[in-house]
């Protein structure tokens, strides 16, 4: 049996506000622990993440908070060939008694040759369909870096990066780029309305999908021709993809990907999008508010004032603002750091969460609202291997 221990405890904090009181729920779990999904819906605070061991077995664990206190620790899957990243990790949602979650499953000996694995049960933990596959082109290519959103009580739609075309090479030598696409998951786990949304995007930033009044919405990083990265909107009007849009030209050119996805978050028909680039040579974490369901967006707002590693995270806190999360550094350290921004461009000051390592053992922290309290989890490394990290802030004036 594992043993596996949730604690709540009040911690200090440097905050620049009075206005925000900040708990620790401490994690004790006698493997390593990283790659947090943090979710809310259905009226409580989800968590998954993957336990690893000397033996290199990996278990996909999941927990809910409910009434103060997280539930027993269910195993939602578990293997030895899976491929574990900081970056690429899983995820999952909850639609009324249905959980879907998704892990990575090596499918050849390439580095980065692996399928997206879902698996569908019940919040008891009854299985409903274990372990199928989502990409089915039969490729041994790169497929990842999954979100997934409840589709109200029909099931659930998920976006991912797929490299089926990738294994073709052009006459100078180069793969082709990653691709995007969206599916609907049945309650069955079914697989149905697959769709291509972008033949081109960036090789490993992180996807973001939301719900709007208008329907389904995915923000990821896109590729041009000339290697511009920007990020793109697309969605789906009346049972009908668009052509995917900038949400704003930053023109950041880069030969490479700079694993460093955006944020979408819905309230209604207001969209807020967050997301870093690297645009006149300065690393800048962005937000911009959509008030059409995403068809036009504001002027970005600049929300780092050091520089930005990005890495960013955002959610509504109410119907006129969002919380945006990010890491910056500075001469002396790099830190996790929250600010408070409204939909009419008033930017709170920065409130620093944690000291944090700028690297990979952090990994994407990840943000959620429950019942206007906000929760922030990340990856630490301490004793020799990783562990979660969590903090609750309780905005006293909201």
């Amino acid at each position: 049996m594992k043993k596996f221990t949730i604690i709540f405890s009040f911690i200090a904090i440097s905050c620049t506000s009075k206005d925000v009181v900040v708990k620790e729920i401490r994690f004790l779990h006698e493997n390593s622990n990283a790659q947090p999904s943090l979710v809310s819906g259905e009226g409580s605070l989800s968590l998954s993440w993957i336990s690893s061991n000397e033996g290199n077995k990996s278990t996909l664990n999941f927990s809910q908070l409910k009434e103060g206190k997280w539930t027993n620790t269910q195993t939602m899957a578990t293997g030895s060939n899976w491929f574990v990243n900081w970056a690429d990790f899983p995820a999952h949602a909850i639609n009324e008694n249905l959980i879907l979650s998704s892990y990575l499953k090596k499918s050849d000996s390439g580095t980065y040759t692996y399928d997206v694995i879902l698996s569908l049960q019940k919040l008891s933990g009854e299985k409903v369909k274990e372990d199928f596959l989502l990409n089915t082109d039969g490729v041994k290519a790169e497929h990842g870096f999954v979100s997934i959103i409840p589709n109200h009580n029909q099931g659930f739609f998920i976006t991912w990066l797929d490299g089926r075309n990738t294994v073709d090479k052009n006459l100078d030598g180069y793969h082709k780029p990653m691709t995007i696409r969206f599916a609907e998951i049945t309650n069955k786990g079914d697989i149905i309305d697959e769709s291509e949304l972008d033949s081109a995007t960036c090789d490993c930033c992180q996807t973001s999908i939301a719900v709007t009044n208008k329907g389904p919405v995915v923000v990821y990083r896109d590729r041009s021709d000339k290697e511009v990265r920007d990020i793109y909107i697309a969605r789906k009007i009346n049972g009908i993809w668009g052509v995917p849009t900038p949400i704003h030209n930053d023109g950041w050119e880069i030969n490479g990907c700079p694993v460093n996805g955006p944020k979408v978050a819905s309230n209604s028909n207001n969209l807020a999008i967050s997301w870093f680039t690297v645009s006149n040579k300065k690393p800048t974490v962005n937000l911009s508010f959509s008030k059409s369901n995403g068809a036009s967006f504001g002027t970005p707002i600049k929300i780092n004032d050091d520089d930005a590693i990005g890495r960013v995270d955002v959610a509504f806190l109410n119907p006129q603002e969002v919380l945006v999360s990010y890491i910056e550094g500075d001469d002396v350290g790099t830190y996790l750091r929250i600010k408070k921004v409204s939909i009419d461009g008033k930017v709170s000051a920065p409130i620093t969460i944690s000291k944090i390592d700028g690297g990979r053992n952090s990994g994407v922290p990840q943000l959620e609202i429950l019942d206007n309290d906000a929760f922030i989890v990340w990856t630490v490394f301490e004793g020799k291997k990783n562990q979660l990290k969590m903090v609750k802030l309780i905005f006293k004036n909201t």
